[in-house]
């Protein structure tokens, strides 16, 4: 299977300069894990939307798959009250 690229919005680079270096190399190496699964095992649809959810830690990654032209966009990193207001 071929490899899957990792985009993110720009409102996500926002969130990585608000969490500690330490969480933000473990968030990164989770999201790039997702070039070769883009659905694991652990993710999560979220319902009504065409996005998927991963935990990472106390955060959680929203991101969404287009199969097609092999990409994966980050949408959001944050804490479960942040992610879904």
């Amino acid at each position: 299977m071929a490899a899957y690229n990792i985009f993110f919005r720009e409102s996500v680079e926002k969130d990585f300069n608000v969490r500690p270096k330490k969480d933000t190399r473990r968030i990164l190496r989770r999201i790039q894990a997702l070039t070769e699964d883009p659905r694991p095992s652990d993710c999560e649809k979220l319902t009504g939307h065409d996005r998927y959810r991963i935990r990472q830690d106390r955060y959680r990654i929203v991101y969404f798959i287009q199969d097609e032209a092999l990409t994966i966009w980050v949408v959001t990193i944050g804490h479960r009250k942040d992610v879904y207001r």
